[in-house]
């Protein structure tokens, strides 16, 4: 197809059309009535609900019976964080004006109360501090997200360096969409389905990030990416993405880990590696090898098809996402460097673990003396 039908060819999409997903000439009915071999089935999509209530259910587990004994194995602070008494005064102005009064202000609510001023500010620092999701709480879920991350990319690299599409990316489109679904292929799109299905539910529950809407425009660009890239049965490139995508993440929740453990020096090396990761894996390898084969590769071998812009347009949407990580990243990496320590996660908390963990003591030593 020449390059001057693509004008008319985007006037007619429609998600519902058929020939929206696949190539010119290739109709549904020719991979889902296929048994050998089987190709990606729109049916097998029905599943994704259970998969992911199984994998969350999974976490639960995880999280009680593996990572908190863990933790306290490491000798986490596994302390509840301490709340401030209630009151109704302070509350309001907790929730309706400011969380950190100034001195002035201060001053008044100690009149008001018949308060010393310390007991006040004390008030509002165990106020701020006892929202904050504890240490355990945190260590959990990094060491469920770092065992899934290890399992997906071990899992996945294990059956793609068997694989001819891991080297050489033009062989993603050949005989494309004609490419048989593997059992691998499937349980490693399912999980992955299911694990990024879970967190868009769990990240209302989870640790508040920094990057909390970044993350969230993350998770659901990649469960539109996997939708795609199973239905159209591009799952050669998908694959290769998820490899990419997971390296990074273990060095990261791993670093944090070390950082809940007060490991700071593990943690620092840690995170370096985990900069490097990100940086080679998402803002080289990942638009060199897998962009530059969508993009190219794909229309020079199969020609224009509907989804093409659309695919593009989503894979630059996840670049955008790590050029402005990366950025966050190196900053980071800066500061550490200039600190000696790794002291504020830019990429993800808010705070760092070992800061956040000091208010109590630090408040405990004012309320003795």
């Amino acid at each position: 197809m020449e390059g001057s039908a693509w004008l008319p060819l985007w006037l007619t999409i429609s998600i519902w059309d058929e020939g929206f997903w696949l190539p010119h000439n290739v109709s549904r009915a020719q991979l889902e009535d296929s048994q050998n071999p089987v190709y990606p089935r729109l049916k097998d999509l029905y599943f994704l609900l259970p998969w992911t209530w199984a994998i969350y259910v999974l976490r639960l587990l995880f999280e009680r019976f593996i990572a908190a004994p863990f933790a306290k194995l490491l000798g986490v602070d596994c302390r509840p964080i301490q709340k401030a008494q209630q009151n109704i005064v302070l509350e309001k102005v907790f929730k309706d004006i400011t969380t950190e009064p100034g001195k002035n202000h201060l001053t008044r609510l100690a009149k008001q109360l018949d308060w010393d001023t310390k007991k006040v500010i004390q008030w509002f620092k165990l106020r701020r501090y006892q929202d904050k999701p504890s240490l355990l709480t945190k260590f959990c879920e990094s060491m469920w997200k770092f065992t899934f991350y290890l399992w997906a990319f071990s899992f996945s690299f294990y059956y793609l360096s068997k694989s001819p599409w891991l080297w050489d990316s033009r062989e993603c489109w050949y005989n494309y969409p004609f490419h048989e679904l593997s059992f691998e292929v499937y349980i490693h799109f399912m999980m992955e389905f299911a694990f990024y299905g879970s967190l868009i539910f769990s990240q209302f529950f989870d640790v508040k990030r920094k990057d909390f809407v970044v993350m969230c425009v993350h998770h659901h660009v990649t469960i539109l990416l996997l939708t795609i890239a199973y239905v159209a049965n591009m799952t050669r490139t998908g694959t290769v993405i998820l490899l990419l995508h997971d390296a990074a993440d273990i060095f990261l929740e791993l670093a944090k880990m070390a950082n809940y453990a007060k490991w700071q020096k593990l943690c620092n090396i840690i995170f370096l590696m985990f900069a490097v990761v990100f940086i080679v894996t998402r803002l080289v390898i990942y638009p060199i090898m897998s962009i530059r084969s969508v993009f190219f590769e794909s229309w020079e071998i199969i020609g224009p098809f509907k989804t093409w812009g659309f695919i593009n347009l989503l894979l630059i949407t996840l670049l955008i996402m790590h050029v402005y990580w990366s950025y966050l990243i190196i900053r980071m990496v800066l500061k550490a460097f200039h600190k000696g320590k790794v002291s504020k996660d830019e990429r993800s908390d808010v705070e760092s673990s070992s800061e956040e963990e000091e208010q109590p003591e630090q408040i405990g030593h004012e309320k003795a003396s």
